[in-house]
């Protein structure tokens, strides 16, 4: 049976997100051939939302699969609605455009429908996402979070992305967000761990009286990390 594909929430900026998202993150024991095929096979069930990012390592390989779906014929590239997100290593300002162009150039694609700030915290800025010292503790870098928002209006002004939004924060780091002076934009979304175990009520609450959608990952549970 192939997935209804046309529901959808309408985003505070007035574009639509479908309400079913297919995610791209898989353990490091599946190969970036299988990510391809089954984005393809994703997309042959019904599925118009892909929901991908820079640190799962994969995105030449969705990108692949989308363009190989849009040149069967199966999908135009308006029926897809692809949401990445910016790593932690790149939340200066002067990071943030060459960032989404680095994945926009590995998708194969000319624009993102939804970028989204991955999370909250920063790494030391640099090629290494995941930076560390000698004693193999995370390197952490303090860009103010407001400053990094503004470059990621601009990517939007720009035409790059259709809509931002951010991942993993909580009412206190969106309102930072929101009461910033000049704020063009609003955060269309915040993407968080959601389900029956963690329901962020409060979080779900405050996302609305901001016309943010809050959307779910892991709506199920996860297992996949057992220090969690």
């Amino acid at each position: 049976m192939a997935l209804k594909s046309d529901a959808c929430v309408v985003l505070n900026d007035g574009h639509k997100m479908p309400v079913i998202g297919f995610g791209t993150y898989a353990p490091q024991t599946y190969t970036k051939e299988q990510a391809e095929e089954s984005t393809k096979v994703a997309i042959e069930a019904g599925y118009r939302h892909i929901d991908g990012a820079f640190i799962y390592g994969n995105e030449a390989e969705v990108g692949k699969a989308i363009r190989a779906k849009i040149a069967d014929g199966t999908v135009k590239r308006e029926d897809i609605f692809y949401t990445g997100k910016l790593w932690n290593n790149s939340h200066a300002p002067e990071r943030v455009r060459p960032a989404l162009e680095h994945s926009l150039k590995d998708l194969g694609l000319d624009y993102m429908d939804l970028f989204l700030i991955h999370t909250p915290v920063e790494f030391k800025p640099g090629d290494d996402p995941v930076p560390k010292d000698e004693n193999g503790k995370l390197i952490y870098h303090n860009t103010d979070i407001r400053e990094t928002w503004k470059a990621m209006e601009a990517c939007k002004d720009a035409g790059l992305v259709r809509s931002i939004g951010v991942s993993n924060f909580n009412c206190s780091q969106l309102e930072l967000i929101l009461s910033m002076s000049g704020l063009k934009y609003k955060p269309v979304c915040n993407q968080v761990e959601c389900h029956i175990y963690l329901n962020q009520s409060k979080l779900q609450d405050f996302c609305k009286s901001h016309g943010i959608v809050l959307v779910g990952y892991a709506v199920l549970g996860s297992s996949r990390d057992q220090n969690w």
